[in-house]
């Protein structure tokens, strides 16, 4: 019988997990990472930077 008094103990918490909300709020936040990190990676700047990285790697192999 003590066993049941822990599991009732463990979920009969209301604070357990998140909320619809909280699922939403989490969400739009990925998206908008999401969002600036493709803006980053897909720039002029990273791209002629990679460009640049891989061809002094192709140069020094040839």
């Amino acid at each position: 019988m003590r066993e049941w008094r822990w599991v009732r103990r463990v979920t009969a918490d209301p604070e357990d997990g998140m909320s619809t909300a909280e699922y939403a709020v989490g969400t739009v936040a990925a998206c908008a990472f999401a969002a600036v990190l493709y803006q980053v990676v897909t720039g002029d700047s990273v791209v002629a930077g990679l460009g640049a990285l891989v061809s002094r790697a192709l140069a020094t192999l040839a």
